[in-house]
């Protein structure tokens, strides 16, 4: 599914309707008879609903919900801002017309001095005061009713866009000035910004709405943004040749553990096996032999020649994938081992956790990772990389620049994990939960996407259903467990049942 900018949704609309041949107006009605229908569903007709529209088309879409809901026997109480700077636009004039045909609504335009009306959290607010049109922070009057709305405690609906939010880039926006949505009531597209932690409490639950925008104009118009559901990770995921063994499904080099920290090898291994890799070696310190073997015995062993920490990383075969970094620590040792593998092979690898620690301490080494590996930080990696940043919204432009920077991939793991590739293209993860935020997830992950990319699958498609099947795992996991009772070992035990779902959807279309 694509993620467009607010300006290429614009597009479609106005190509929707060319291609329809009908009006904004008519656009208009159909938007405000879905807003209508999600809040009638919700509230009865005794409900106070209270309506701010502002100037724009989003005003006239609030204005326009007003009309439905008076004609279904609600009586919403409404505030038309159209002050002396504003303009208002056609189908919002046209929709304010249509107002004044009805008797009893309770209706007021704002032109000058405006007396609020009381609020309290009994009370549902719709926000139709800018929605996506915005094109600069909010100002003035503005502002003052925007935190007074959020004050109030009562349930905000906000249409398409809460007011004050944009789409895309929110780096200027002052935080204190964007509606707090309860419901965000979004026309046909989920939003860039929607995906960033930083804005979940502008948004609230989000509900997207069909408005039947023409599929062939959607299809045409290119993005570099995409949300991955369940959908395409079944068409992507291919069934396998019953000939087969294990040569076939791809052999991972595994770099994992430590004293202390074998469990994170473990679960890595266990990870690549149980999503369809052929063959795992592990290399890990000797110590490791007796955990390892006892846990996965399906897996090779490779010991170093320290007994608690990795101290030379070297290629003895030839391996699909190798993936370094599970729980390996940044010691002296280890430092050195992966300064010297980086500068001395130069296929592209996969490096997680404590490989990228390691990158932290010597910093240089970063431009000896080969070009096309893929490295998987969550916030605190990235930044420890990358410098502070405050917002999702900054790792995720500064990820842009250095995945093309770098000719790297870059996994920037949360709720909504972003695969960002070097051409710019960003794949946006629609599975998982918070239950699996804990200790060994992430090991979880560096298996199944090495697995993936093992056998077979095209690099980039294999990161994108990787993080898919990882999710779609903890979210299993989390129906048996709750999302207080996850640990990384159910997402492991479960990989197996989500591959199958996917393949199951797969065959149904």
């Amino acid at each position: 599914m694509k993620i467009f900018t607010n300006d290429a949704i614009r597009r479609i609309f106005e190509k929707s309707i060319e291609v329809e041949n009908i009006t904004m107006l008519d656009m208009m009605e159909r938007a405000a008879s879905a807003v209508t229908y999600e809040i009638v569903k919700r509230w009865r007709s005794t409900k106070r609903i209270v309506v701010f529209a502002g100037p724009g088309d989003n005003g006239g879409d609030a204005l326009a919900v007003s009309r439905m809901l008076f004609e279904q026997g609600y009586s919403p109480e409404v505030y038309l801002l159209n002050v002396k700077s504003s303009h208002l636009s056609n189908c919002c004039s046209a929709n304010r017309d249509r107002l004044y045909e009805l008797d009893g609504l309770s209706y007021t335009e704002v032109t000058e001095t405006f007396n609020l009306p009381d609020l309290s959290e009994n009370d549902v607010v719709i926000d139709g005061l800018f929605g996506s049109g915005l094109r600069a922070p909010l100002k003035g009057g503005y502002t003052s009713l925007v935190q007074y709305i959020n004050d109030s405690g009562a349930y905000i609906v906000s249409i398409d866009m809460p007011s004050g939010l944009h789409g895309e880039k929110n780096a200027t926006v002052d935080r204190r000035n964007i509606i707090k949505a309860n419901l965000t009531l979004v026309y046909q597209f989920k939003r860039l910004a929607f995906f960033f932690a930083e804005n979940a409490q502008f948004i609230g639950e989000c509900v997207v709405l069909d408005l039947e925008l023409n599929r062939n104009v959607i299809a045409e118009l290119p993005s570099d943004f995409y949300l991955i559901d369940q959908d395409d990770a079944s068409a992507m995921i291919r069934d396998r040749n019953q000939f087969t063994n294990k040569y076939d499904h791809g052999s991972i080099f595994l770099v994992a553990g430590s004293y202390g920290m074998m469990g994170s090898a473990i679960l890595a291994a266990r990870g690549a096996m149980r999503s369809g890799a052929g063959l795992v070696t592990v290399h890990a310190p000797r110590m490791g032999y007796m955990p390892l073997q006892t846990a996965v015995p399906e897996a090779l062993y490779e010991p170093d020649s320290n007994e608690y920490v990795t101290s030379a990383i070297e290629m003895h075969h030839r391996y699909s994938v190798v993936a370094i970094g599970p729980g390996i620590t940044s010691s002296d040792e280890t430092l050195d081992a992966l300064d010297t593998y980086l500068k001395s092979f130069h296929h592209p690898c996969l490096l997680d956790a404590d490989a990228l620690n390691c990158i932290n301490r010597r910093p240089m080494l970063i431009r000896s990772i080969p070009k096309g590996s893929v490295i998987t930080p969550h916030a605190i990696e990235f930044d420890r990389l990358f410098g502070k940043h405050n917002t999702d919204e900054e790792r995720f432009l500064k990820a842009l620049n250095e995945a093309k920077l770098y000719d790297i991939t870059i996994v920037l793991k949360g709720h909504h994990t972003m695969t960002i590739f070097p051409s710019g293209k960003v794949y946006i993860n629609s599975s998982g939960n918070a239950g699996m935020a804990t200790a060994g997830s992430g090991d979880v992950l560096t298996g199944v996407i090495a697995s993936f990319i093992a056998q077979g699958y095209q690099p980039d498609m294999g990161v994108v259903l990787g993080v898919f099947i990882h999710g779609l795992a903890g979210d299993i996991a989390a129906t048996e467990h709750s999302e207080y009772g996850v640990m990384a070992s159910d997402i492991v035990d479960n990989l197996g049942t989500a591959i199958k779902t996917a393949r199951a959807q797969a065959r149904r279309h």
